[in-house]
């Protein structure tokens, strides 16, 4: 395998998503697999290129990587997007899980009965401006620089910015009372590349509807 990274995954957001932002804020051109039939998906298994059968799946540098935080981690790595040092990286490490804490919620919103929607749309408003977002905005008052970690881009910065705007389409007010993240959206979303990301027809999905999550209940039959 050579050239671009392939990317395997459904036509939509999930779990590749934050693969799509890092590659993207590294400025690498990515190609894409999408699934959409459970035959699909079950060849890919019987293939033997889906090491613990489930996607994403990105194939980069020779080699098929599944599990998103172990993509997310070498991507970072190798497009110098993951500090200088190991405390750098494990500030890195923090932030990250601490956002993929609040995006699961997120991922998941669309799969809720509707009966459940409000109560889980104010759960995530809840934790977004009371646990997460307040984290953030601490950080960046107390060091006052433009990024999270040292003074310049990384992954950290990419994650955070996903979840502003994830956040932000269901909730839009949400940074009302966050200066400081307010600024930082404006910072990240005009980096060259970032910004290239947000422009009409890049490979950034929309949100999901209800076409994606029927094509996720059929392609993995959950």
């Amino acid at each position: 395998m050579s050239g671009k990274p392939r990317l395997t995954y459904l036509n939509g957001r999930g779990r590749m998503e934050p693969v799509r932002w890092l590659l993207a804020a590294a400025g690498v051109e990515f190609e894409e697999v999408f699934l959409e039939t459970r035959e699909q998906y079950e060849k890919l298994i019987k293939g033997g290129s889906l090491m613990f059968q489930q996607v994403p799946l990105v194939e980069i540098d020779g080699m098929k990587m599944v599990q998103t935080r172990a993509i997310l981690s070498y991507i970072a790595g190798k497009y110098n997007l993951y500090g200088k040092d190991l405390k750098e990286r494990a500030l890195i490490d923090m932030y990250v899980e601490g956002i993929a804490d609040l995006m699961q919620m997120i991922l998941m919103f669309p799969f809720s009965p509707p009966d459940a929607k409000e109560k889980n749309l104010n759960a995530i408003k809840e934790k977004a401006t009371n646990r997460y977002f307040p984290v953030f905005e601490k950080v960046l008052k107390q060091h006052g620089q433009d990024f999270l970690v040292g003074n310049k881009l990384s992954w950290a910065d990419v994650q955070l910015i996903e979840a502003i705007l994830a956040v932000e389409e269901k909730i839009p007010a949400v940074l009302s009372g966050f200066p400081q993240l307010q600024a930082f959206k404006i910072k990240i979303s005009n980096v060259p590349t970032i910004k290239k990301f947000l422009q009409p027809g890049s490979p950034r999905k929309p949100p999901p509807d209800e076409r994606y999550v029927e094509t996720v209940l059929k392609v993995f039959k959950v």
